[in-house]
């Protein structure tokens, strides 16, 4: 039984230890990155510099490098083809700064190239925003019409497919932010944008950044199988 007195235990088990995970990994991130930024580059190159170096080396030609305000707001926009860089990062020469910048350049590069996974994420976002709408609709649907029986478990069942989009979306994701980090990485490396011991102060934050996308992975499984356990429980018991 999945409730008692009220209280949702599968929340509790399986949902609840991912969400601390997620708040970890944000901490994480941050801090990593508060440490890293306080620790300026030999070559004094600034964010938005060594973004446009991972471009150059790569043969990417065309990207813009703008501004935005925010912390770690940085991003790559494919539709206007635009890197865009926080305050943080834009002009600081710090390695932290450098290590985010060549990160999402690596995004920009990808595009270049017509890296499949970031193909395959563009493409299904759409969907994505589909299922996410349909989802609890759906779900509650079959809940109010529980008299009908099977339809009503085809509607539940319909809305945690369509909540597990997120989940695709999150496993497609992940190979897409690591492989932008292992080619910023290695731009870095071949480039001498940073120095050896640098390297690691700029690999340690791209290391911290990929956990929020892993633990962002956690939570939508997580989500998906208490969804199973809750409805499929349920029709057990009916």
């Amino acid at each position: 039984m999945p409730y008692y007195y009220g209280f949702d235990w599968t929340y509790l088990v399986i949902v609840l230890p991912c969400i601390l995970l997620s708040m970890w990994a944000s901490s994480s991130v941050n801090s990593t990155f508060q440490k890293y930024a306080k620790v300026n580059s030999i070559r004094r190159l600034t964010g938005a510099e060594a973004a446009q170096r991972v471009l150059s080396a790569n043969g990417v030609r065309g990207v813009r490098i703008e501004r935005v305000s925010g912390n770690l707001t940085d991003h790559y926009d494919p539709k206007t083809n635009v890197i865009r860089l926080s305050d943080s990062v834009h002009s600081s020469t710090s390695v932290a700064a450098i290590g985010v910048a060549a990160h999402e350049a690596g995004h920009a590069v990808q595009y270049a190239q017509n890296y499949g996974p970031i193909r395959l994420r563009a493409a299904i976002i759409p969907i994505t925003n589909l299922g996410s709408k349909l989802a609890m609709p759906l779900i509650l649907a079959g809940i109010v019409l529980s008299f009908l029986g099977n339809f009503s478990y085809t509607l539940v069942y319909l809305g945690i497919a369509a909540f597990s989009l997120s989940l695709v979306f999150q496993l497609v994701t992940l190979p897409v932010e690591f492989n932008a980090s292992r080619r910023a990485m290695q731009t870095i490396e071949s480039s001498g944008l940073l120095t050896a011991e640098e390297q690691q102060g700029a690999r340690k934050t791209l290391k911290a950044a990929a956990m929020t996308y892993v633990a962002a992975t956690a939570v939508a499984l997580a989500q998906v199988v208490r969804l199973l356990v809750l409805f499929g429980g349920r029709r057990r018991r009916d």
